[in-house]
C-alpha cells in the first residue's frame, strides 16, 4: 500500500511538473477576456487534466457540453483548449478556415514517426505529399490488390483454427500492419519484413509512454529501434533505385515524384512518410475491425444477415474459382452498412488536435492565437439530433445519408485519413473471409473498452473461432 501511495504522488508530480512546463510555453493572455468561450479552467498549471485521465474522455466532452452548450473551454496537459462539438465548427476549423488552424502533436512523437511526415505540416509540402499518397492509395491503385489482401486474411485468420482463446485487436494489428506493408512497397522481400515489423512494434509500444529518453525506459527503446527503422527503409530506398522499378505501390510513387520547381524528396522524407503511414493505417483500422467482431456476435440476427449477403459472394467465387474482385466489394449493402454503424458508435478518433496561428473569432466567441482547438467527432456521431437512439447499433440509419458534417469517422478536409479508402477495402475483406469460414464466442465480459490510446474492447476482445463445418 505504501509502495502504491508513492507511486501515485509521484504520478501526480510528473503531471504536474510538465503542465508547468507546457503551461510557461503556452502563456499568452488573449486580448479580448470576454470573448472566451464559457468553461473552467481548472487548477493552476494543471488544469483538468486529472478530471480528464480518471473517466472515460467521452463522459468528460458530453458533461462539459451539457453544461456548457457547442463550444467551451477547459485546459488539458498545461493547455488551453477550445472544445467544438457541432457539425458547423468542425467545417470551420478542418475545412472553410483550415488556414487558421495547424496540425499540432507532441514534438517526441514528432520524433518518432518522423518530423517530414505530412500530417505536421501545411502549405506546398503537405499539399504535395498528400497528393502522392492519395494517388498510391485510390481506388484505381488498391482495386490491384484485392487478392493479396484477401490472402493475408485468410494466412491471419487461418491460424486461429482450433479454438484456442485470441486476443482480437492483436490479431487484428497482425492483419493491418501486413496490409500496410502491401500498400507501401508491394511484395516485400520476408527479411526486410522481419526487420519492419521487429523495430516497429517496439516504436509502437514507446509512442504513448512518458518521453524520457533515458536509457532503459520505452520511449529510448522506440528511439533506437526507430533509427534501425530508418537503417532498413534506407537500404529498401536504395535497393529500388537501383534496380530502377517503376513500381505504383507508395515507395514508388514516392521515388518517382517531383515538385512544382523539380525537386525529388529526399531518403529522410520518404522513410517519415512510410512510418507515417504505417502509424496511420494500424491501430485505427484494427480498432474498429476488432468493434464489428464485437458488433456482429452482439446482433446475431445482424450476423446471419451479413452471413448472407457474404456466403452468396463466396460459393460463386468458389463455384466459378475466382477471388473476391473490387466489384464485389463495392456490392456489399449490408457489409457496407454494419462497417458505417461500427465507425458511428466505436468513434475511434474521437477528436482531433489542431491550434490556433492568429486571433480567430467564431460565433461570437475567442479562439486565442496559440490554443489547443479540438473537434469534437464522438460528440456529433452520439448527438440524437443527427442520429437517433444514438446508442443504439442500428446499420439501417445509413440507408439514408447522414446530414453533412455529422459524420467524420476519417475526419474531413485537407488533413482527412488519405488511406480511407484502403483502411474500408480491408475491412469488408476481412468481414468477407470473416464470416464466410467462420464461427466464434467472445470470452469473458463482453462490456466495458480500454483505450491504449484508441478505444477497443476490453482485453482486447479475447474471443474462440471455429472454422465453419460447411466451408
Amino acid at each position: 500500500m505504501e509502495w502504491g501511495g508513492f507511486l501515485v504522488h509521484v504520478l501526480f508530480f510528473l503531471i504536474t511538473f510538465m503542465s508547468f512546463i507546457c503551461y510557461k510555453r503556452n502563456k499568452e493572455e488573449p486580448r479580448k477576456k470576454a470573448n472566451l468561450p464559457p468553461g473552467s479552467m481548472g487548477w493552476p498549471y494543471i488544469g483538468e487534466t486529472l478530471q480528464f485521465y480518471s473517466q472515460d474522455p467521452s463522459i468528460f466532452f458530453a458533461t462539459k457540453q451539457k453544461r456548457y452548450g457547442e463550444i467551451f473551454k477547459t485546459h488539458l496537459l498545461g493547455c488551453p483548449c477550445v472544445m467544438l462539438a457541432s457539425p458547423e465548427a468542425a467545417r470551420f476549423v478542418l475545412v472553410t478556415q483550415a488556414h487558421l488552424f495547424k496540425p499540432t502533436y507532441p514534438k517526441s512523437k514528432e520524433n518518432l514517426i518522423g518530423p517530414r511526415a505530412l500530417f505536421f505540416h501545411q502549405g506546398d509540402y503537405h499539399t504535395h505529399l498528400r497528393k502522392l499518397v492519395q494517388g498510391s492509395l485510390s481506388p484505381g491503385a488498391i482495386c490491384n490488390i484485392v487478392g493479396d489482401i484477401e490472402a493475408i486474411a485468410a494466412s491471419v485468420m487461418d491460424s486461429w483454427f482450433g479454438g484456442h482463446v485470441i486476443n482480437t485487436y492483436h490479431e487484428m494489428k497482425k492483419f493491418s500492419f501486413e496490409v500496410g506493408i502491401l500498400a507501401i512497397f508491394g511484395h516485400l522481400e520476408a527479411h526486410y519484413k522481419e526487420e519492419l515489423k521487429e523495430n516497429y512494434r517496439i516504436v509502437d509500444r514507446g509512442y504513448n509512454s512518458f518521453a524520457a529518453n533515458i536509457p532503459g525506459t520505452l520511449y529510448n527503446k522506440a528511439h533506437l529501434a526507430r533509427k534501425r527503422l530508418s537503417k532498413t527503409l534506407s537500404e529498401i530506398i536504395c535497393e529500388r533505385k537501383e534496380k530502377r522499378l517503376l513500381e505504383k505501390d507508395l515507395l514508388g510513387c514516392l521515388l518517382n515524384s517531383k515538385n512544382d520547381e523539380g525537386e525529388i524528396l529526399s531518403d529522410d522524407q520518404i522513410a517519415d512518410n512510410i512510418i507515417g503511414v504505417l502509424f496511420a493505417a494500424q491501430d485505427t483500422t484494427a480498432s474498429i475491425m476488432t468493434w464489428i467482431i464485437k458488433y456482429l456476435y452482439d446482433y446475431p440476427k445482424l450476423l446471419e444477415a451479413v452471413k448472407t449477403e457474404q456466403k452468396a459472394i463466396h460459393q460463386s467465387n468458389k463455384e466459378s474459382n475466382y477471388q473476391l474482385t473490387w466489384t464485389q466489394t463495392r456490392k456489399m449493402p449490408i457489409t457496407h452498412r454494419v462497417m458505417l454503424e461500427s465507425l458511428r458508435m466505436a468513434s475511434i478518433i474521437s477528436f482531433t488536435f489542431r491550434e490556433a496561428v492568429a486571433d480567430v473569432e467564431y460565433n461570437g466567441y475567442l479562439i486565442p492565437k496559440g490554443w489547443k482547438v479540438m473537434p469534437l467527432f464522438r460528440n456529433n456521431h452520439h448527438n440524437p439530433e443527427f442520429f437517433s437512439n444514438p446508442h443504439i447499433f442500428d446499420p439501417s440509419r445509413f440507408e439514408v445519408a447522414p446530414k453533412p458534417n455529422t459524420f467524420m469517422p476519417f475526419g474531413s478536409g485537407v488533413h482527412a485519413c488519405p488511406g480511407n479508402k484502403l483502411a474500408k477495402l480491408e475491412i469488408l475483406i476481412m468481414i468477407h473471409h470473416l464470416v464466410s469460414k467462420f464461427r466464434w464466442e467472445v470470452v469473458g465480459s463482453q462490456s466495458g473498452i480500454q483505450y491504449g490510446p484508441f478505444p477497443v474492447p476490453l482485453h482486447g476482445l479475447p474471443a474462440r473461432f471455429w472454422k465453419e463445418s460447411s466451408i
